[in-house]
Parts: C-alpha cells; structure tokens; sequence
C-alpha cells in the first residue's frame, strides 16, 4: 500500500502543482527556505550526551502558538531539544518570532514524498516525531517506523469531513496509518472516531485540547488604549470583532455593525480575516458599503473608522480583547467548518457563530450549554442577535464568565501531553 501512494503522490503532485504555486504566490513569503519542502535543510547541530531530539510538526498559526506551553515546559526540565517544522508561511514566521531560543532549528515540513522525507529525517535523526491535530502522513510515519523511533499525534481530532472520507477507504487507511505509535485525542468524541477507523484501542488515550491550556496575556488599559488608536478603532464605544472570517461574513457583519447604530449604538468593527490575503477583497467591500476602514497592514491609522480590519498575523489575542461581542467566522452557510471559539472563551467574551462548527462541535456544544456563546442560523439573526447583545450588558457580563468558567474546568491537558510524550 505504500508503494502505491509514492506511485500515486508524484504524479498528484504535478497535477495540484499550478493551484498550490498560485495559492502560495497570493498569500506570499514562501520563497525563503522554500529548498525545505524537497528535503534541502541545513545540517543540525550533534545531539548533546543524554539530550533526546523531538521533530515537532505544527502545520500553521493555531497549532504553533499551541504548542507554546510544551516548548516552555522542555526548556524547563531540560534533557530535550526540539526541531520545529511548518506547513504555511505565516506559521513560519510566528515560529520564527516566537521560539528561536527554544528550539535547535525552525524549517518547512517536506513534501511527504519518499526521497524529499527521508533526506529530512537523515538530517534531523529525532528520537520521537511528534503531529499536531489532524496530521497523518504516510511517508512521515514510514520513516519514522522504519527508524524505530516512536511517532506520536497530540491534539489529534478528525474533523466531520475527514472521518467520512476515511471511513469510506478505512481498508487504504489502516494499512498507510498504522505505524502512528500513539495518538493522544482531543476529545472522547475524537477517540471513539479513531477507534472507529481501526487504529488500536490501546493505542489511544484521552488528554483533552492542549489549546485549552493557552495562558493569553492581558493588555493593560493602557495598551488597549493604544491598540485602538492604531486600528482606528474611536477611543469610546462598542466593539464587534469578527474571528477569523471566510468570504461572505464580512459583509453580514457590517450589515449587522450598520444595523446596531440605527438601533443607537455608539460602535464599530474589527474584521480579522482568515486569510489575510484576502485583504483586497474586503477593501472592495467595504468601499461598496460606504464605510471608512483601515487596514492594519499599512501601518498605524490616521483618524477613526468605522470598520478595522486586522490583515496581520498572530494578533488575534490582542485583537479578542478589544471586543465586546465576537463572532467565530467560518460558520455561516455556506461554511460548515468553523474556527476555534476557545481564545474567545479563555478572554471571557460572549460569542456568536453560525451553526457550521463541524471542526469544533463538541467545544461550541459545550460553550453553548454553559451559556457563554449562542448559534445564530444566517446573517439575519447574526445581525439581530449582535444588537440584542449590545444592548444588554448584564447578559454580556453572564456568557462572559460562563466562558471564564468552562476554560478553568478544562485546563490540564498540557500536563497530560507531557506525561505520555515522557
């Protein structure tokens, strides 16, 4: 079966080639390093007497600001270095940013093809692999069974679509997957969904989200202060933040920030697209709209706008906590995907989000139960229930410490990496 999939790969690679070249030219920063997908990285420096190698995958900006807390714990106790790798640009630069003094070295993950992998893991020779959430790549696990060195996937959930298109080919999935030597589930929802596909019951163990273990540091009101006048944001008034939005979205929300001001609310909005390559159609958006913007890119703004769209990366936490309503993008039909509420929650801001949070359903299930976020089912009632907050502060005040609260109960499973990564 592994032979097939490095049959099959190359020429699939050819194929997807143009679409993966042009997504990369639009979202930009790829050429640096870009030797590192075909397996061209620089040699690693001898392994220290005693000192164990991790070869850690954190494929973008969620999964590496994630792994923080384990990064910080390793330079703590000592004995462990880490070779840190990524699949996207922005990921790249964040870890870049973040974690040169806790790492030995800071790359772009190969092109899961037999020669480009092999020549990684001749390169880096780690003593444990570890996958971040939903990463399962053949060849990475060939190599790393092949070497005896144990692959683990942490964080490791399935999303609806992934669990349906590996349930259909779970005969082709056991065989490709079977050398992962333990995945340490997200969820029990996620465990039984592994369970289901074949992988060993033995094999799985329940830690929880490592996300939910995420310490966000708090702006002063001083730097919030700040941090408003940058974005154009007035010094006074509400603010509604749209995380992580997907095409479509922008325009609910700013119908909904112009329906919140006929209803006499003094507020404004900041949009943090998914992808902020996309800057350019939501300038065109919000010109159509007839709204003043600015974006956060082109550095700091001259006067109060109406809407502020916040096109750079890692500055979500920062973000989040100018917001009095937020609403988690990538949910509105036709999205059935969702982004993550859980930065939101751990700040304690009350949360919207359409019913499309298949990536995270069972976190928006539980945020929804405990009353700290609501679903909302299209732009209509997103733009109703965004003035209906606005106008209530006592229930803002309520789903705010309801998330408060769901965070403190569901802290731990950083530890609980650790302990089976050890």
């Amino acid at each position: 079966m592994l032979w097939l999939y490095r049959i099959l790969y190359l020429p699939a690679l050819v194929l997807g080639a143009p679409f993966y070249l042009w997504r990369m030219r639009k979202r930009g920063g790829y050429r640096e390093n870009f030797g590192h997908r075909f397996g061209r990285v620089a040699q690693l420096p001898p392994k220290p007497p005693g000192v164990k190698r991790i070869w850690l995958q954190a494929v973008s900006v969620g999964e590496v600001l994630a792994i923080g807390p384990l990064l910080a714990a390793w330079q703590r106790q000592g004995g462990v270095e880490v070779y840190l790798t990524t699949t996207t640009s922005t990921g790249y630069q964040l870890a870049k940013e973040r974690y040169r003094d806790a790492t030995i070295g800071i790359g772009y993950f190969p092109l899961d093809w037999w020669l480009f992998s092999a020549r990684v893991w001749r390169a880096v020779q780690p003593d444990l692999a570890v996958l971040t959430e939903g990463e399962r790549w053949p060849e990475h696990i060939h190599q790393a069974a092949n070497r005896g060195v144990p692959i683990v996937c942490i964080n490791a959930r399935l999303s609806d679509r992934s669990f349906r298109r590996m349930a259909r080919f779970k005969w082709a999935v056991q065989p490709l997957l079977g050398g992962i030597t333990k995945l340490l589930a997200c969820s029990g929802h996620d465990a039984e969904r592994f369970r289901a596909l074949g992988f060993p019951a033995d094999r799985i163990t329940t830690t929880g989200s490592i996300k939910l273990d995420v310490m966000i540091p708090a702006l002063t009101a001083d730097e919030k202060a700040q941090l408003r006048r940058e974005l154009g944001l007035p010094a006074d008034g509400l603010v509604i933040v749209g995380s992580s939005t997907w095409e479509g979205e922008e325009a609910a929300l700013v119908k909904a920030l112009q329906n919140a001001r006929v209803a006499g609310h003094a507020c404004s909005l900041l949009l943090v697209p998914r992808h902020a390559e996309r800057r350019g159609a939501i300038e065109l958006l919000l010109r159509g709209h007839g709204v003043s913007y600015h974006l956060r890119s082109r550095g700091a703004a001259k006067q109060a706008v109406d809407v502020a769209v916040g096109d750079t990366t890692g500055e979500m936490r920062k973000f989040l906590q100018l917001a009095d309503v937020v609403f988690v993008g990538k949910s509105l039909p036709p999205h059935t995907g969702g982004q993550t509420p859980v930065e939101s929650a751990i700040l304690g801001r009350p949360i919207l989000f359409g019913p499309g949070m298949g990536n995270f359903r069972l976190i928006a299930g539980e945020l929804t139960a405990c009353a700290a976020a609501q679903t909302v089912t299209d732009a209509t009632e997103l733009s109703t229930q965004i003035t209906a907050l606005l106008s209530d502060p006592a229930r803002r005040e309520s789903m705010s410490l309801a998330g408060r609260n769901w965070h403190q109960a569901n802290v731990g499973a950083v530890q609980r990496t650790l302990a089976a990564l050890s």
